[in-house]
C-alpha cells in the first residue's frame, strides 16, 4: 500500500473501461488528480481476463465505466451476449466477499443478457426493448447537454459530504429503468424525465440520431445517484458522467471521490453484509 504526503493510505482502485467511446485523457485526470487514489486501468476485452484474476482484497474499489456485452454496431440491431462463465463466477465471488464498486454513467447498460447485473447496478439502460424483473421495457432514452440541478436526498450520507447544497451540472440524462425500491436514493435531478424530452436509443443505433418517431417510454425516475447492496458488497451508481464537461465539474469529482472512499470503507462493507443483498 502506498501513502500520501500526510501518511494517509491511498485507496487502490481498478478502473474498467471499454465498449463505449469517451475522452480518455479528461476522464483519467479525475483519478490522476486525486491524491487519495492509486489506480490501475484495464479495458475490454482484456478487462475480462483481468477481472477474472482480481484477488480478494487486491483493490479497495472497482470502478466500472464500461459497457460490455451490448453488441452495438451502427445500423444493426444490437446483439447482446452473456458474460463468459468464468467472468460471471469471478465477479459473483468478489461481490459475495464485499468488494466495493462504483458504476458510472453508461455502465448501467452493461451485460443486458445478465439480469442479475442490473440488480447489482440498480437499473438498466436498454438499447433495444427488453425485460427486467418480469416487466417489458421499451428501449431507453437519452438527452445530451441537459442543464440540471442535483439535490441530495440522503442527509448525512458520506457520499454526499461537501455536497449538502446540491450542485449544477450540464450532462447527458437517461430515461431508463431504475429499481428505486432496491436502492438508497442519494441525488435527484430537477430535469423532467418524460419521453418528449428524450430520444430513442434504438433509433440512434439504427442511424437515426435524435429521433423519437414512433417511440414512447413511460415517465422515468429523476434519481441520478444511489447506493445499494450488491450481494454482500456496497455499491454506488452515478448517472452523470458523459464527457469532459462533467469530468471537469468539481462537485462531480467530489461525488466520485466520496463514492470511492465510502464503498472502500469498513462501515460500508458492514452495512452491505447486514442487510438483504441484490
Amino acid at each position: 500500500m502506498s501513502y500520501d504526503d500526510g501518511g494517509k493510505p491511498r485507496l487502490r482502485a481498478l478502473v474498467v473501461t471499454g465498449g463505449h467511446p469517451f475522452d480518455a485523457p479528461a476522464f483519467f485526470d479525475v483519478f490522476d488528480s486525486n491524491p487519495d487514489v492509486e489506480w490501475e486501468h484495464t479495458s475490454h476485452p482484456q478487462a475480462q481476463e483481468r477481472l477474472c484474476n482480481v484477488a480478494p482484497g487486491e483493490f479497495d474499489a472497482l470502478v466500472f465505466y464500461d459497457m460490455p456485452g451490448v453488441g452495438l454496431r451502427r445500423g444493426d440491431t444490437p446483439e447482446p451476449s452473456p458474460p463468459p462463465p468464468t467472468l460471471e463466477e469471478s465477479l459473483t465471488s468478489l461481490f459475495d466477499l464485499g468488494q466495493g464498486a462504483v458504476f458510472l454513467h453508461h455502465a448501467i447498460a452493461s451485460w443486458p443478457a445478465w439480469e442479475e447485473y442490473a440488480h447489482w447496478v440498480g437499473g438498466r439502460f436498454f438499447y433495444q426493448p427488453g425485460r427486467l424483473d418480469g416487466a417489458t421495457w421499451p428501449d431507453s432514452g437519452y438527452a445530451f447537454d441537459v442543464a440540471q440541478h442535483l439535490v441530495g436526498v440522503a442527509a448525512g450520507h458520506p457520499v454526499l459530504e461537501g455536497l449538502e447544497d446540491g450542485f449544477d451540472i450540464t450532462d447527458e440524462c437517461y430515461l431508463a429503468a431504475v429499481l428505486e425500491d432496491d436502492v438508497v436514493p442519494l441525488l435527484r435531478s430537477d430535469a423532467r424525465f418524460e419521453c418528449d424530452r428524450f430520444f430513442s436509443a434504438a433509433a440512434a443505433v439504427a442511424g437515426r440520431l435524435d429521433s423519437r418517431d414512433g417511440w414512447t417510454h413511460p415517465p422515468g425516475s429523476n434519481l441520478v445517484a444511489w447506493a445499494k447492496r450488491a450481494r454482500r458488497s456496497p455499491v454506488v451508481y452515478v448517472q452523470p458522467g458523459d464527457g469532459p464537461c462533467a469530468y471537469a465539474n468539481p462537485s462531480w469529482r467530489r461525488l466520485v471521490a466520496n463514492a470511492l472512499r465510502w464503498v472502500a470503507s469498513p462501515q460500508a462493507r458492514q452495512w452491505a453484509q447486514t442487510g438483504p443483498g441484490a
